[in-house]
């Protein structure tokens, strides 16, 4: 008997759990099973000295891993089993850049009358997008535009000659939803619009727009498709305070398998030449259940296939469209600004609706100009692409961004002069000359360089002694990063786009993925400017000053322990 610790009924039943985890074996290799049977095995023994051969037995590193890993459970039952959705990759991560077809190569004729791009005239424009980085090519609606109550330009009521109208007025005796515009061409030249568009890295999103104008072929071979008035005309659609009097919504209520049936078809059609990706046009407005079955039926068909809500409602309407099937949704990020509303609304993104909701972010779109970007102009339009493309692993721009488009339609938070109504030629060349299409090229180089960028969840905000600044890191660790390293971006906004701010940027390094005990007050890590290629060694606590005109508006640094 020795003067050790009383260990006999603690290792008896130590032994009892080593026989039945040898008996189970749970997958170990059989040598470390055999190494816990061997430490357990200690007979008749009511004292144990501390020193007895068994102890080195539990301790070593094999041991204690397995028991960690794969411990006994008791009073357990399984659960029910539920089925799992994998997305591909897209369904989180892009770069997308939208465009009208119709308005690359259009023109004014010797006549004076204007002419309509073409899908071919698109195609021999898409080498400048790929250019830039962008993955993803959206194209607005492309099927025929009715006449009847036509927009004309600016949204009025009345077009004049030659006005080509909107279109998402779909439908005339040209087709519909499963046609292409005559102006614009033929599926053959769509398909290969399409292959150029796979040939230079990029996939093709279609607008799915659910709405008909009255010269739509639906509307005089379903008019139960829609909802007639007392005096007899069809309703127009509304999206207060919008009113669209040259479409007509329809109406699910009367014969919703019907409807199903001829979306379906027209769904098909559009996967059948190529489109990968759906930008559904207000999704909200049509019944939850369609959308659900719909988007089912076709994951099992083609699980490639995504669909992009474009839904400006309430919350938790945008997150139920993500519960339903919708892979990614735009949001509110257009009309975030301050820094106190960037850094709420990234938390509610990234940490509470990120099961549910897959952001996009557009600074600008067709359909929205806000006052921040006509007030702020080219340094606007240049802040607004560095937070898109690092806050959110999906970002887009509308064609026309480079050239800073940013007049608005007098009472509208829109363009004036809207494509949506016109023919739209523009001249890049002169946009290289405010720096935005370089930036755009910079930082989608950056995304691809960078998995942090890639991601949602991981988000860490420094602090900053100007208000006006907003520091953010994003990382990826190495066991989860493609590239078997330690992935951190760190990115520095001035988000005042009328003048310089300079201020302090306090670094929480443990965010970085550098030690607690890290001697913050000397040089520690190495940053890399991804839009310059300047360097610099920082510590946790940083100076910096940025200058739109000066042409720096952010700083986008890879991240480096010295």
């Amino acid at each position: 008997m020795t003067d050790g610790p009383v260990f006999g009924a603690g290792l008896w039943n130590f032994a009892t759990y080593v026989d039945r985890y040898a008996t189970d074996g749970y997958g170990e290799p059989r040598s470390t099973i055999e190494q816990i049977d061997l430490a357990g095995r200690v007979d008749d023994i009511a004292y144990v000295d501390i020193n007895f051969p068994w102890t080195p037995g539990v301790t070593t590193d094999d041991v204690k891993a397995a028991l960690e890993r794969l411990p006994l459970r008791d009073h357990v039952s399984p659960s029910a089993e539920y089925p799992l959705q994998v997305d591909r990759e897209r369904a989180l991560i892009g770069s997308w850049y939208e465009i009208f077809p119709r308005s690359l190569g259009s023109g004014v004729s010797e006549d004076g009358t204007w002419h309509s791009g073409t899908l071919r005239s698109a195609t021999e424009r898409l080498d400048r997008i790929a250019a830039m980085g962008f993955d993803v090519l959206y194209l607005t609606p492309i099927s025929p535009i009715g006449l009847t109550n036509r927009k004309g330009r600016n949204n009025t009521l009345t077009a004049r000659p030659g006005d080509p109208g909107s279109p998402y007025g779909i439908g005339s005796p040209d087709g519909g939803h499963d046609a292409i515009h005559p102006d614009l061409g033929t599926f053959e030249d769509f398909d290969a619009l399409v292959a150029r568009s796979r040939e230079l890295g990029m996939e093709v999103a279609l607008d799915l727009a659910l709405q008909c104008s009255p010269d739509h072929p639906w509307v005089t071979e379903h008019p139960e498709w829609f909802t007639v008035l007392a005096d007899g005309s069809i309703a127009y659609a509304e999206n207060p305070p919008k009113k669209y009097q040259d479409i007509y919504p329809l109406n699910f209520d009367n014969d919703p398998e019907g409807i199903y049936q001829a979306i379906l078809e027209v769904v098909h059609t559009w996967i059948e030449h190529g489109v990968t990706i759906f930008r559904v046009d207000n999704p909200h407005t049509k019944p939850l259940a369609f959308w659900q079955r719909l988007i089912a039926e076709i994951h099992a068909e083609s699980p490639d296939v995504l669909f992009l809500a474009e839904a400006f409602t309430r919350p938790a309407m945008m997150r139920t469209l993500g519960m339903i099937g919708f892979h990614q949704s735009y949001t509110y990020f257009a009309w975030r600004n301050t820094k106190d509303e960037l850094i709420e609304y990234m938390m509610e993104l990234s940490k509470d609706t990120a099961h549910l909701l897959r952001p996009a972010f557009w600074p600008t779109t067709h359909d929205i100009l806000t006052p921040f970007m006509t007030n702020g102009k080219v340094p606007a339009f240049k802040l607004r692409a560095v937070l898109a493309a690092t806050l959110s692993p999906t970002w887009g721009i509308y064609s026309g961004y480079e050239l800073a488009e940013s007049t608005p339609r007098p009472g509208y938070e829109e363009q004036i002069d809207n494509e949506k109504y016109e023919y739209k030629p523009r001249d890049f060349a002169t946009a290289r000359r405010n720096g935005i299409e370089d930036l755009l090229t910079r930082l989608n180089a950056a995304r691809s360089s960078h998995p942090a960028l890639r991601q949602l969840r991981d988000i860490y905000f420094h602090p900053t002694s100007d208000d006006q600044i907003i520091a953010y890191s994003k990382r990826v660790d190495a066991f989860h990063s493609p590239t078997g390293k330690d992935d951190v971006v760190l990115t520095v906004v001035n988000l005042d786009p009328h003048g310089a701010r300079a201020g302090e940027v306090y670094l929480n390094l443990e965010a970085l993925g550098l030690p607690g005990w890290v001697d913050a007050s000397r040089p520690v890590v190495k940053v890399t400017d991804e839009l310059t290629g300047d360097t610099y060694d920082w510590s946790g606590q940083n100076y910096v000053r940025l200058d739109p005109f000066a042409g720096q508006v952010a700083h986008v640094f890879s991240v480096e322990p010295l």
